[in-house]
């Protein structure tokens, strides 16, 4: 199990405050072995809803994870202003410098998946291949998928989130409760979701969440509201594989347009899966992403 490989944990300093890192397995394989580093989603979220991926470790190569900026246990700055995908591509460079991953893998799950291809745009050396879990391009673009799903939920659960949200009530008890139904159908299909998953979800971080995003996952007012690099994905050259669910609130339409956009890109779709492939159909995910990363080792 994961749990007997080497762990260590610590923080990096950034910005003039504390980015909290935990790395997985032995740092002798990373010779022979990049180690994949992952960016996880919310944005908000702490790393906790990717925990499992920690088993690829078992296979002989170490698996890093950090909680972003104001999230988990990484310093809250106070200061909602900061959080900006320019500031996340930046704390990419600044984990990899502070813990020498000259080389690596990379995965993004959700928002991890858009920052990712953020900074694949910085060309950035030392990235053997791309992993991206239900990401999308475009925001805006996602938000017409998201909606059409929205559109299928039983029209008592519409009428209360329009309502909630035509009143700025967002936050009380009976929205997230419709919200429940959305997410049940198109972010997490397994019920109860498992330990990891909701200590996730309990933890997420509202001074970043509500700032970039929103308060739902399609009522999204924030920052990145208008983030789109549709155009630019054919600057993103390295090998790139695709993850995403059939379900998901990511939709196939709108993972068909990444995979249009960045030549020579590879995409598996989880046919029981929505948004947490890795967690809905974690075996095949496992058996996918290893046979990836072997495949690009020597990139």
């Amino acid at each position: 199990m994961a749990s007997t490989l080497p762990v260590s944990e610590g923080y990096i300093p950034f910005r003039g405050y504390r980015t909290w890192y935990k790395s997985v397995g032995d740092p002798a394989s990373d010779a022979t072995r990049p180690p994949l580093l992952a960016l996880h989603g919310g944005p908000g979220a702490p790393h906790d809803y990717l925990e499992n991926i920690a088993k690829l470790a078992q296979s002989g190569r170490r698996v890093i994870f950090y909680d972003q900026l104001g999230c988990g246990r990484s310093d809250r700055t106070g200061r909602p202003e900061m959080y900006t995908a320019p500031l996340f591509v930046e704390e990419v460079g600044e984990v990899r410098r502070a813990l020498g991953l000259e080389r690596i893998h990379l995965l993004g799950q959700s928002w991890g998946g858009m920052l990712a291809m953020e900074y694949m745009l910085t060309q950035p050396k030392g990235v053997a291949s791309l992993l991206i879990e239900s990401s999308p391009a475009s925001v805006p673009l996602w938000l017409v998928e998201v909606n059409r799903l929205r559109q299928e939920l039983p029209p008592e659960v519409q009428t209360t989130l329009l309502r909630h949200e035509a009143a700025g009530t967002t936050s009380s008890p009976e929205y997230q409760q419709a919200m429940t139904v959305f997410y049940d159908r198109h972010v997490c299909r397994v019920s109860p979701y498992p330990d990891f998953v909701q200590r996730g979800f309990d933890n997420i971080s509202a001074e970043v969440y509500e700032t970039m995003n929103g308060p739902s996952e399609f009522h999204v007012i924030g920052t990145i509201k208008d983030w789109d690099i549709l155009s630019r994905l054919g600057e993103i050259i390295h090998p790139t594989l695709l993850l995403s669910g059939r379900h998901d609130e990511v939709t196939p339409a709108t993972m068909a347009r990444v995979h249009c956009g960045i030549r020579g890109s590879e995409w598996v779709i989880f046919e029981q899966s929505s948004h947490l492939s890795h967690v809905e159909e974690e075996a095949r995910w496992l058996e996918v992403v290893n046979e990836w990363l072997r495949r690009y080792d020597s990139m």
